[in-house]
């Protein structure tokens, strides 16, 4: 994908052209030459980034196109949360429901985002998922739900050991889907680009004698932008979700990176890859076949078939984090999910399940 340097405009009034930012900002950023300075730790959790398609269109009820209250736009505004929600006004999102959302008691105030430059994730906090504990525990998922998993590698042509690896890493198979408010979350990195948040980026990043150098303040802003174009059209992707599922904006719980269910998908993630697994005409990502389905989806999307080399199931799982020691904690365990048997039952004759979007099934 080309890799962005700068955010692309959105202000079109249409859900899908907002939402198909993310195709031209889902790379990292180009690396800026080094400067004279050392860059400043990382402050902030890391940032997980999944590349994704744009979702299907399709015909679905409109927004609730009413103004919204005023006490609570007042609130909303007071919160911190303005600049977002009238950028979600803009690209066609319902003011009342947008305002409704950031006024609501449950939703936290924007207190800022502190980001770092560089953010990477050390080998260190993955070392446990390889001790012989949880290796025990990950062939005991694989082996509960090797039906589900088998079905999805017939379906899609991806090692079920990976897939296993990826829903005992991510959520323990299911035990720990997260309980963080995905909406607030994704809004908070979306706000990386509010000015004011800008700004503290940039102070923090000061000399004693409150200057900086211009090449480190642009990467501050580079930065600012490259989380905004991410995770702004995720935003957007959240309320169409909580629309069509006819369910309040606030209640979907997941990760705190703003991702939910076995697999932990981004809310365009799902609209991209669910895929309903089971047969029963809905997609959940609390449904272990589901997960596994369209976490197999979404790795064959990229690239995943048979037989390829490990340096081409490296690029792949990229995609699904952007991270080394994640890639390396996966395929380790999916070595030993394999030689453990517990997934070596010859693949079913026949498959229930369907390779269909999970907004087509609302």
């Amino acid at each position: 994908m080309a890799r962005c340097s700068a955010p692309v405009p959105v202000r079109t009034g249409a859900l899908i052209a907002s939402i198909a930012l993310v195709l031209s900002c889902a790379s990292s950023p180009p690396p800026a030459k080094k400067s004279a300075r050392r860059a400043p730790a990382v402050a902030s959790e890391p940032v997980r980034v999944v590349s994704v398609p744009a979702p299907r269109p399709r015909v679905a009820r409109p927004f609730d196109d009413r103004p919204a209250d005023p006490a609570d736009r007042a609130e909303m505004r007071a919160k911190g949360w303005s600049w977002l929600v009238d950028k979600l006004v803009e690209d066609g999102i319902s003011e009342r429901a947008a305002a409704r959302a950031f006024a609501d008691a449950r939703m936290p105030a924007f207190d800022g985002l502190l980001f770092g430059l560089n953010p990477r994730e050390s080998h260190a906090m993955y070392r446990g998922f390889l001790r012989a504990s949880s290796v025990a525990q990950a062939e005991r998922c694989a082996a509960a739900h090797a039906p589900d998993l088998n079905r999805a590698e017939l379906l899609h042509g991806v090692d079920a050991a990976v897939v296993a690896a990826i829903m005992h890493v991510e959520t323990h198979c299911g035990r720990n889907t997260g309980r963080s408010m995905v909406l607030h979350r994704l809004a908070r990195l979306a706000m990386a680009n509010e000015p004011r948040n800008v700004a503290r980026n940039l102070a923090r990043n000061t000399d004693a004698d409150g200057s900086i150098e211009e090449e480190l303040a642009e990467r501050v802003r580079s930065r600012a932008r490259y989380l905004e174009g991410i995770f702004y059209p995720q935003v957007i992707a959240t309320f169409e979700l909580a629309r069509q599922e006819g369910i309040d904006p606030i209640a979907l719980r997941g990760s705190g990176a703003g991702a939910f269910g076995y697999v932990q998908f981004l809310p365009m993630n799902y609209f991209a890859f669910g895929t309903d697994g089971d047969g029963d005409g809905r997609v959940s990502l609390y449904q272990p076949a589901d997960a596994a389905a369209s976490a197999a989806r979404f790795l064959a999307s990229h690239g995943w078939k048979p037989g390829i080399r490990r340096d081409k199931k490296r690029q792949i799982i990229w995609h699904y984090n952007r991270s080394d020691a994640y890639i390396d904690t996966v395929l380790g365990l999916a070595s030993q999910i394999r030689r453990s048997g517990v997934l070596d039952p010859a693949l079913p004759k026949q498959t229930e399940a369907r390779v269909v979007p999970a907004a087509a099934t609302r």
